[in-house]
This record gives structure tokens, sequence and C-alpha cells, in this order.
């Protein structure tokens, strides 16, 4: 694990594990979704772009330390995930207009896998439904998904995963462990 920040302020709204996404990526996501021309929803700011792993939800300040210290012990995949964002949807039931992965590598479905059993002891609930990798690009959306002049084709080669905190509407890292590769 490497701290990314000095500053940890109390209390923790909420705490996520993701794969970030690089600057270059960022601008070629932010330009696509620019040629989408939404008419319903609230754009995701760029610097917010990622794909959540684990969702963590509010944590005790305390605790933070040792998730940490359990993370540190994880068996990484052998591979780092390399994750093709390839199909536009909106999640209804969210009102999300996201950027999935046809395909899950099983590299990432092993680090979800192996973050999910770490994080139980710590009242982490194991997700009720299958992991599906995507990017959020628009909140409060409604609709059917846009027209795209060009088929999503976005690579997201992950060097390392990041834990976050989300505090006012901005993604704050906190630390972040490197994956081989």
């Amino acid at each position: 694990m490497t701290p990314v920040s000095g500053r940890i302020e109390k209390p923790f709204k909420r705490l996520f594990f993701a794969l970030p996404v690089s600057d270059a990526q960022r601008r070629a996501l932010a330009q696509w979704r620019r040629g989408l021309n939404l008419r319903s929803g609230r754009p995701v700011p760029a610097a917010n772009f990622h794909v959540t792993l684990l969702f963590l939800g509010d944590v005790d300040t305390a605790h933070v330390p040792a998730i940490c210290a359990a993370v540190d012990q994880l068996a990484l995949p052998a591979t780092a995930p390399r994750l093709l964002l390839d199909r536009l949807q909106v999640w209804q039931r969210a009102s999300a207009l996201v950027l999935e992965a046809q395909q899950t590598p099983p590299a990432l479905l092993q680090l979800v896998y192996s973050l999910q059993q770490a994080l139980l002891p710590f009242g982490v609930a194991a997700a009720d439904r299958e992991y599906r990798p995507h990017l959020t690009l628009a909140r409060d959306y409604r609709g059917q998904p846009p027209e795209a002049s060009s088929a999503p084709d976005f690579y997201l080669a992950a060097r390392h995963f990041t834990l976050y905190e989300s505090r006012k509407g901005a993604y704050w890292p906190l630390a972040q462990w490197p994956l081989s590769g």
C-alpha cells in the first residue's frame, strides 16, 4: 500500500475501491461523451471517472488502517487486469448512463472477490449480484442510450487500484496498491 494523502478527516461518508482512469483516458472519454449530445442527466465530472471494484459505504475512521492492512495481505492476480469498456447502457434502477464491459477479465473478477473476502471481517457484505465493471458517464439519466457517432472502445489497463473517499462530490485517493503486469 502507498498512502496518497496525509489528510484524513472524520467522518468518512463513503469509501470505495476502484481502478483509476489515466488523464489521457479521462480526456478521451469526456470527448466521446460530448459527442453523445446528452439531453438528460448530470454528466459525471471527468475527474471522477473510475471503475468501482468494491463499495464500502460508511466506514469509521478508526477501521481504515486495519482495512488497508487486510488489503496489503491480498494475493493479487498474476496479471494486471485489462478491461475493455465497449457497451453503452442505461441502468434504469440507478438512473445512470454507463460504459460497461461485455467481457469481465478473470483477473478483475479475482481481484474483486479477494477484496470482498478480505473485508468480510469489517462488516462489508459480499455483493448479492454479479460484479459488472462499468464507468458512470451521467447520473439521473432517463431514457434510452443515446446514439454514438463511434462505438465505445476504451481499454483500461490497470497498473494499481485505489481506496477512495467520496467527499462533497469529489473522490479523494487515500491509498493505492500496485497490480502486477
